[in-house]
């Protein structure tokens, strides 16, 4: 598989990546043994970046990469960790916690658990409006100089953010939601990424699912997290989304691959004229789903090809928020 460096200073990593929070969390019910068998055909498929959240089903997701690393060679894979993000035993959301003692206390929890002596990324899930970022920052320079992180990210941050924080140490890599229907970074965040040396991991490249050709109106019913806090899944606003999705696989069709292959396609093809800085996460969750996200790395998008796709999905044609009020008040991506 072909690499992508993380910006300036990040490591070199394969050019799709693996987001492994449905395997413990949110998307509903996973079965372990698959998960574990979806890491391992990624991993032999070439993909080195692995993404999880300390707080994603509080620690199982940690604990089942542990067992899925088993036996693997720590030098073939990359991984991305997320803390900050509290939650409660009913699995609730309480705040963000981006203090230096709590973040040197979360990666301590998070090495013991993935049995690492270093984590290969590590950033905050979001910015504390509580805590200035140069601190943030500061304390993830100091595991950086005591070698227990090697690179320090940011995730769901604005211009601003980014430039003090890289400012205080050089950081690798924003991860950021961005796909065909979510394209606010390019209203002036990639371009500072751009700027600094900064990559992009980018998730929800498939929107949730709700872009991946696999969703209908008979699953807006289902209880996870994508029907409780993104509107782009509920009532009106998913019947024109899915609509969106009809005219992207008409597309798709003509190319003779899938949605989800063309989609994905789409995210890489965003990073290729600037050096290749943008590296899309996908979520599967099963050995089948990885082998069609990975279909996206055996054919390009010709500029015919992404003028019909524009044409199809216009940049601001998805209708509702990718978060309700409540979680969008946390993206300080949001306020540019």
């Amino acid at each position: 598989m072909d690499t992508r460096k993380l910006g300036r200073t990040g490591p070199q990593v394969a050019q799709l990546g693996l987001g492994l929070m449905g395997m413990s969390d949110l998307y509903g019910p996973a079965d372990r043994s698959e998960s574990i068998s979806t890491i391992h055909a990624a991993l032999d498929a070439g993909m080195t970046l692995l993404d999880t959240g300390d707080f994603y089903g509080m620690g199982h997701n940690e604990l089942l990469l542990r067992e899925a690393l088993n036996g693997r060679r720590r030098e073939q894979v990359r991984i991305s960790v997320k803390f900050g993000a509290l939650r409660d035993p009913q699995g609730g959301w309480t705040g963000v916690d981006n203090r230096p003692q709590a973040l040197k206390n979360f990666a301590a929890y998070s090495l013991a658990r993935l049995g690492v002596e270093q984590i290969d990324i590590y950033r905050p899930a979001r910015l504390d409006p509580q805590v200035p970022i140069e601190d943030t920052v500061g304390a993830l320079a100091d595991l950086v100089k005591s070698g227990h992180i090697a690179h320090i990210g940011l995730s769901e941050v604005g211009s601003d953010t980014l430039r003090r924080a890289h400012a205080v140490h050089p950081i690798s890599d924003l991860q950021i939601e961005y796909s065909m229907i979510s394209r606010g970074i390019e209203n002036g965040v990639l371009q500072t990424c751009r700027e600094l040396g900064i990559g992009i991991t980018a998730y929800g490249v498939l929107s949730r699912g709700l872009i991946s050709g696999h969703w209908n109106t008979r699953r807006a019913g289902e209880a996870d997290f994508r029907g409780q806090y993104s509107p782009r899944f509920q009532g009106d606003n998913l019947r024109h989304n899915l609509a969106l999705v009809e005219q992207l696989r008409a597309v798709a069709a003509g190319l003779g691959v899938s949605v989800a292959q063309v989609a994905i396609a789409w995210v890489l093809a965003q990073g290729i004229a600037q050096g290749a800085d943008i590296v899309p996460l996908v979520g599967a969750r099963t050995r089948v789903r990885l082998e069609e996200a990975l279909g996206a790395t055996r054919f390009s998008l010709s500029p015919a090809d992404l003028a019909r796709l524009a044409e199809a999905v216009p940049a601001d044609a998805a209708a509702g928020a990718r978060y309700n009020a409540h979680a969008a008040a946390a993206l300080d991506s949001e306020r540019g």
